[in-house]
Parts: C-alpha cells; structure tokens; sequence
C-alpha cells in the first residue's frame, strides 16, 4: 500500500514541515516532492546477493545506532541494512557514478538544495568534518538536487567556503525518490550512513551539527 503522506499536495507538506520541523539542531527540514524517476537512468536495485551481504552487517548498524547521541541523536540504525551500491549520479568531474564507486570508504552520504535554508545551514558543518575526518576511508559525499545548471550550486558553496567537500550533483532528483521510495527520505536534508561495503547503515531526515564531538564519535565508532 502506498504511503498516504507521498499523495499530499506539496504545499501542504511544505506547511506541515514548517508547523511540526524535525527536531536535530533547532532547524526544520524541508518537505519536497520529486518526480518519479530522474534523467540519470533508473537507480539500479540491489541484487538479492548484496542485500543478504548487507544484512548480515546488523551488529554495524546496531553500533552506529548506540553512537548516535547529542547533536547527531536523530541518526538511526538500520533495520536491516541495505545495499545501496546503484544509487546513480555525478562525480566532481561531471561523470556518471554511483555508490559501488565509493567502496572501501565509509560514506556519510548527504542530500541538499539551495533553496532548503536546513541544508545551507548545515553545509559548513559538513564540510568541517570533511576536513578533520576525510582521508582514504571516509569521505562525506553531499550531493547537490538542484534542479538546472550547475551555476547556483557552485556560487553558493564558493561564498560559504565550502571547499572540502566534493561537488556531487544529481540534477535529476533520482537519488532523493530512491530513497523516498525506500521509505528513508522524508525531505532534505536527507543523510544516510554508509558503510565500506556499500551498505546503509544508518540514516535520518533533519539537519544536524556535524562539525560536533557527537558527529565525530559516531564516524569513528563504524570506520
């Protein structure tokens, strides 16, 4: 049965967003509706093979659910883990990729526009912890959902000074109705915790201050 909350009138998401916000940092989330499906090609459903690797990591996902604490408490474990190695869109240069690319690193995997003022706000933080912890197995990989050209999306990190993080974009809004369809994205900012193996191990819908003590104990309890 599909989820009466996807057959709302935007705006009335919008509203309720506005009226109840997701409690994680003293921001709201944004509630968006995306299209069905994006240009980059359908997101590739992981095989019956990698979900059964994936849930296999519980005590992972459990583990990261008990570091979740503080400013980074609304984080939860996965139940179980999934795969999400297809989910498709662009590197920095431009090329198509998707999450198999990352294997080896643990990802915290984050989607964010211009126009959610929570993901602005939580840009910075982001790519704070890109410059302490970042390194050859962790990398926050934040991927722009702006719709058009990439022009806005890069003015808006150059006047922040986001210069750790890479420019990931999916212009398509694939990625994000992915997730929506897997009932983990509720709005944006939307971020999933992803372990080396490509698998979700935990996730939440709400900004938070990443650039915390909290952020960082939950990082370095599952790399």
């Amino acid at each position: 049965m599909a989820d009466a909350r996807f057959n709302l009138p935007t705006g009335w998401l919008i509203a309720a967003a506005v009226a109840a916000g997701i409690v994680a940092g003293g921001a709201f989330g944004v509630y968006v509706m995306g299209d069905p499906s994006g240009n980059n090609g359908p997101q590739a459903a992981a095989t019956s093979a990698d979900d059964a690797a994936c849930a296999a990591r519980q005590d992972l996902a459990t583990v990261a659910g008990a570091a979740a604490r503080g400013e980074v408490a609304a984080m939860l474990a996965a139940s179980p883990p999934q795969s999400l190695k297809g989910l498709a869109f662009n590197a920095p240069d431009g090329r198509p990729m998707t999450m198999a690319d990352l294997s080896g690193k643990t990802v915290l995997l984050n989607l964010w526009a211009t126009w959610c003022a929570p993901c602005r706000h939580e840009m910075p933080a982001l790519n704070q912890l890109q410059k302490e912890e970042g390194g050859a197995d962790f990398e926050v990989v934040a991927i722009n959902v702006d719709t058009g050209s990439d022009e806005k999306p890069r003015r808006f990190l150059e006047e922040t000074q986001v210069d750790a993080l890479g420019f990931y974009r999916d212009a398509t809004m694939g990625v994000f109705n992915e997730l929506k369809r897997r009932g983990l994205a509720l709005g944006l900012p939307v971020t999933v915790l992803v372990d080396a193996e490509g698998c979700m191990i935990a996730h939440m819908n709400g900004p938070a201050e990443w650039a915390s003590a909290d952020a960082r104990a939950l990082i370095a309890a599952v790399r």
